[in-house]
């Protein structure tokens, strides 16, 4: 009989993956430069994604009826056809042109595990798609629309930080290398899922991070304080942190002013969406009113 030779194969490394969306705004760039420095740092594979709405595409709806002819009404329906075909094919070149600029800043910035991608689709339908593989996702606190809507969130931010199963990083207008990071803990799921993350995660091994409650100084916050400086430093990164009391959008804002971080880490919407239509939510706030990137979990 043949003899057998039995042999032993190396399991690979996980490696970790962004998906990275680009859009052509001003914060193309700092999204970028930020999925850059988290790729540098955990050693994750990106993928840039740039989404072109199906919906911005069909021409709007036209009223054909009337005492139009049937060949004008033909010959109307087939120019606005070809108009259609015009508006996709140009979408997509611009969609590609910008895409080829994340890469571009990607290889200067020394990351080689880079790939691209163009879908045409609803961004809610993409982030379900794509997300499954994807350790973080990574986008702009606004889109397009930035210079129009100082005020406003980006339409699709949102959107995705609510749908979304895996964290998303909410890009600033300008990257600012991280060296501290504040924590809102509240002791909630996502919140112990944001310092659980934290405390296993090579991006925070050289960043100080501090944890924040905002609430009565009681003996169950000072608990939560405690556990979760705890996991933290038993990954082996620095921790420290504080209870104060006052209104968490608020209070958490102006700690982030005050104290010079460079992250907000924290849960995104703990409330239901009636809640958060009739007195607003804290995530929307935190993201608006805080120039810094945020990190949010589900």
């Amino acid at each position: 009989p043949a003899m057998t030779t039995a042999t032993t194969t190396d399991t690979p490394a996980y490696a970790p993956k962004l998906v990275v969306f680009v859009d052509g705004s001003v914060y193309s760039r700092s999204v970028c430069d930020h999925a850059a420095w988290i790729a540098r740092h955990t050693g994750a594979s990106v993928e840039l994604l740039h989404v072109i709405d199906r919906r911005k595409l069909a021409s709007p709806p036209s009223d054909l009826s009337g005492s139009i002819s049937l060949g004008a009404r033909s010959a109307l329906l087939e120019e606005l056809s070809n108009l259609d075909e015009q508006r996709s094919r140009l979408a997509q070149l611009h969609g590609r042109a910008i895409l080829e600029d994340a890469k571009a800043v990607m290889d200067e910035a020394g990351i080689e595990n880079v790939s691209t991608k163009l879908r045409i689709e609803d961004v809610v339908e993409a982030v379900t798609e794509t997300e499954a593989d994807a350790d973080l996702l990574v986008i702009g606190k606004r889109g397009e629309a930035a210079h129009f809507a100082k005020l406003h969130l980006g339409s699709n931010l949102e959107r995705i930080a609510r749908h979304s199963k895996k964290p998303v990083f909410v890009a600033s207008r300008a990257f600012k290398p991280v060296k501290r990071c504040l924590i809102a803990y509240d002791g909630g799921p996502s919140a112990m899922k944001a310092v659980d993350h934290i405390g296993r995660s090579k991006l925070f091994a050289n960043i100080e991070c501090h944890i924040l409650i905002v609430g009565e100084d009681s003996k169950q916050n000072q608990q939560r304080l405690a556990d979760a400086k705890a996991l933290i430093e038993a990954g082996g990164h620095k921790a420290s942190g504080e209870i104060i009391p006052g209104i968490p959008d608020k209070t958490i804002a102006r700690v982030v002013d005050e104290q010079g971080f460079d992250l907000l880490v924290m849960g995104a919407y703990g409330h239901s969406r009636i809640r958060n239509l009739l007195i607003g939510s804290t995530t929307t706030e935190m993201i608006r009113a805080c120039l810094v990137p945020v990190l949010l979990f589900r």
